[in-house]
């Protein structure tokens, strides 16, 4: 019992430096998160303290209380902002890589989604790529890279998907900067804000066919990028 207990002591300091390295990293790589993680915390304690002494009638025990849930609603809301404004500066590092939307696909959509972070298509030149998603919207292509030499490579892979699959929902997705395109951050989000059009049972079937039908490309490829590994680049 006392070896459990001692155990568990010595993971607890590790999950505060993890919290503190990912905290440090969002600040070196967008300095103004500072600012929202201020406001995060700040806002619901400031909330909780007018509460508190600002309420007619209160209690000691009842300003305590408003307090301490002002207290844990600030912390709260600063783990969220953590977690958000972390992954969008560490994708922001990878973003513009060969092997980021594999990231994405490996590591941010939700558990309804069946994808590989490895591409079904690509471009051996240049590594532009095509990759491949199945979720509750349907079938997802999603291209990295430089698109106009990809025209024709996703032609064919929608001729695929259509011949195979030819009932599913088809959806083609642009990673990028440019107009009509999705920004490597936005990409998960924007993916899951798809209409749906399958259910759990019919995504597990369309991706055990697509998947028993097709085979990736097996040109050399970088494996999907850990966005939370990248160290921000030193300042100049």
């Amino acid at each position: 019992m006392a070896r459990t207990t001692s155990d568990s002591a010595d993971k607890e300091p590790g999950r505060l430096k993890q919290m503190y390295q990912v905290f440090k990293m969002t600040r070196r790589i967008n300095p103004q998160s500072i600012w929202w993680f201020i406001l995060a915390f700040g806002a619901p304690v400031v909330a909780g303290l007018v509460l508190a002494f600002a309420l007619p009638g209160q209690t000691v025990l009842g300003e305590i209380i408003w307090i301490v849930l002002g207290v844990l609603a600030g912390v709260l809301l600063f783990l969220i902002a953590l977690g958000r404004l972390a992954e969008r500066a560490a994708y922001s590092q990878i973003e513009g890589q060969p092997g980021a939307v594999g990231s994405v696909l490996a590591q941010s959509l939700r558990r309804n989604w069946r994808a590989s972070e490895m591409p079904v298509a690509m471009h051996g030149r240049s590594q532009s790529a095509i990759y491949r998603a199945v979720g509750l919207p349907g079938v997802v292509l999603i291209t990295e890279g430089q698109h106009t030499v990809l025209t024709r490579l996703l032609e064919e892979e929608k001729r695929k998907v259509h011949r195979i699959v030819p009932n599913v929902a088809l959806t083609v997705l642009a990673v990028g900067n440019g107009d009509g395109e999705v920004t490597l951050p936005k990409l998960a989000r924007r993916m899951n804000r798809l209409k749906r059009s399958l259910n759990r049972n019919e995504v597990l079937a369309v991706a055990n066919r697509l998947e028993s039908m097709t085979h990736s490309p097996t040109a050399a490829m970088p494996k999907g990028i850990d966005p939370m590994r990248v160290r921000a680049g030193r300042p100049r």
